[in-house]
């Protein structure tokens, strides 16, 4: 660790570092999370002079507020030795310490903190919740959303700069003023085009900004450059100096997969979505042949037996209250009564198929991405289902996994920021992607995230990122859009599923063409897949002679 180095950098910064607390860190070589840790304790503590002092009667919260703002691999434990020089000691547990709560209260307290993570996950062996995002109540404060983006931007810098052709990579403060040749890691703070075409993007790492052009000459490249998102972060190489870099080159995080992996026994799992009970336009009759084929019910489906996962990724039900007006188009017009009618459908289906459920915008949880699992106030009828499993949204699920095979990760997100990027992306544009929604699950996998740009969806501004890809998974899944598609990108099996909800009035001004009942069923042995089609087609004309 450069002392000078930090010294500067705090005086730039309009504070004073005592010398004695500056030796605490003696041990520790990293200058940057250093530098980001003491800028944060200014932050939080808006003192000018930080010093031993400060930290006499210093609460775990505040250490819980500077773990939030590093997320490189020695955060922990600068931290953490930060605590025993200091001579703290914290206990790491969430119960409360105060003398006045009872045992038994404490005791509650407890159970309720492990509620989210246990309740329903440990049902079946065979499958492993990597990720689900639990509820929080935590109030937000400036420096949350801060971190959320400082954090962002240190994950996927980890990612990007392992890729060699980011040659001589360098921090923006540290760009001399000589023009040479460089590369940098850094989020999109803003783009612009000029007046001769060129493309402008203001890049910002943890250390500065610098001005990065992209020019129309190079046609490729701009092209590439046109699909660059706000918020996003990528690495570009060019040449040139403190002002301005002229890119020769640009990098998305991106996700690749060496191999399509096997299963070692023959399985099948299911995907469905946008199920929208509740609503005058629900497919009943449809469902209803889709559970007597879960039942074995229907002829030549000699799969059926086999059959071990379904997976329903959000909109379970129509919901209440989600845009104007929505209570003419409602057959069931409060939520709770909806989810029981769902249960009691879901119920039907054998014992032995596990299922998976994750919400979507219509199911009464919070808008703010990452979601919660489903509310047990209103949905409790599901969580008595002995056979379902209610993770959040965006969640991590590793299905089939036995002595002989890893499993399959599967990484389900419901889709609501899929209309922004389908709306603002060229290419997206282009492709009419809102009917082709795999074209935007392929953009948000080269992007390693979920939601990269600040106005595509309401956010949660947690410790970390929660919408970065942090792991490649085998399967995306995803619903939102009404749209039935399959496809690949990079090795990666990408699911879009169907409506059980007839085309809506809204739908129809949008010029959306929805699909409906169709079913990808998924072979987990050979990866075969094949498309079931569960779709009455009489009853879309019933129900709305029915409306009218």
């Amino acid at each position: 660790m450069d002392k000078r180095e930090i010294l500067k950098f705090c005086i730039e910064r309009g504070f004073l570092l005592d010398k004695e607390f500056l030796n605490l860190f003696d041990e520790q070589t990293d200058s940057e999370s250093i530098k980001i840790l003491i800028q944060q304790i200014k932050e939080i503590t808006h003192e000018k002079i930080i010093n031993k002092n400060l930290f006499s009667s210093i609460k775990e919260d505040f250490f819980e507020k500077l773990s939030y703002s590093l997320k490189t691999k020695d955060s922990e434990k600068i931290i953490n030795s930060l605590k025993i020089k200091l001579n703290l000691s914290f206990d790491s547990s969430t119960v409360s310490n105060n003398p006045n709560i009872s045992q038994q209260e404490k005791a509650e307290q407890k159970k309720e903190n492990k509620k989210e993570s246990s309740n329903q996950i440990l049902k079946y062996e065979d499958i492993k919740i990597s990720f689900s995002y639990p509820q929080s109540n935590k109030k937000l404060e400036v420096f949350n959303f801060v971190n959320y983006f400082r954090n962002r931007v240190l994950e996927l810098k980890e990612i990007l700069q392992e890729n060699p052709q980011l040659k001589n990579l360098i921090s923006i403060n540290k760009i001399p003023f000589n023009k040479q040749g460089f590369s940098i890691i850094g989020i999109i703070y803003s783009k612009s085009v000029t007046k001769n075409k060129n493309i402008i993007f203001e890049v910002e790492d943890l250390t500065g900004k610098i001005k990065v052009l992209i020019s129309q000459s190079n046609p490729d490249l701009y092209k590439l450059a046109e699909e660059i998102t706000l918020d996003s972060v990528i690495g570009f190489s060019g040449f040139g100096n403190k002002e301005i870099l002229f890119v020769n080159n640009l990098f998305f995080p991106d996700s690749f997969l060496a191999e399509r992996k096997k299963a070692d026994k023959e399985e099948y799992a299911l995907f469905i979505g946008d199920i929208h009970y509740g609503s005058k336009l629900f497919l009943e009759k449809s469902f209803l042949k889709f559970i007597d084929y879960l039942n074995n019910k229907l002829p030549n489906t000699p799969e059926v037996p086999k059959i071990k996962y379904l997976f329903i990724v959000g909109d379970l039900v129509a919901g209440v209250g989600n845009y104007p007006s929505q209570e003419k188009d409602l057959k069931i017009k409060d939520i709770e009564s909806q989810f029981n009618g769902l249960a009691t459908l879901l119920s039907k289906i054998r014992k032995d198929i596990r299922i998976i459920i994750s919400p979507g915008n219509h199911d009464g949880v919070r808008l703010m991405e990452p979601q919660p699992p489903l509310n047990e106030k209103y949905s409790w009828s599901l969580y008595n289902l002995e056979n379902t499993i209610l993770t959040g949204n965006p969640s991590f699920i590793n299905i089939g996994q036995s002595s002989k095979f890893s499993g399959f990760n599967i990484l389900l997100y419901h889709g609501f920021s899929f209309p922004y990027y389908a709306n603002v992306i060229p290419s997206l544009i282009q492709q009419d992607s809102l009917n082709s929604p795999t074209k935007i699950m392929s953009y948000l996998l080269k992007n390693r995230h979920l939601a990269p740009t600040h106005s595509s969806v309401q956010y949660f501004p947690s410790q970390e990122d929660f919408l970065i890809i942090k792991k490649i998974p085998d399967i995306f899944l995803s619903g939102h859009t009404h749209k039935c598609e399959i496809s690949y990108y990079n090795n990666i099996l990408l699911i879009s599923v169907s409506s059980w909800e007839s085309k809506t009035s809204y739908q129809e001004k949008m010029g959306n063409n929805p699909d409906f009942c169709k079913v990808p069923l998924f072979n987990l042995k050979t990866r075969s897949i094949k498309l079931l089609d569960f779709e009455e087609e009489s009853e879309h004309q019933e129900l709305k002679s029915n409306i009218t």
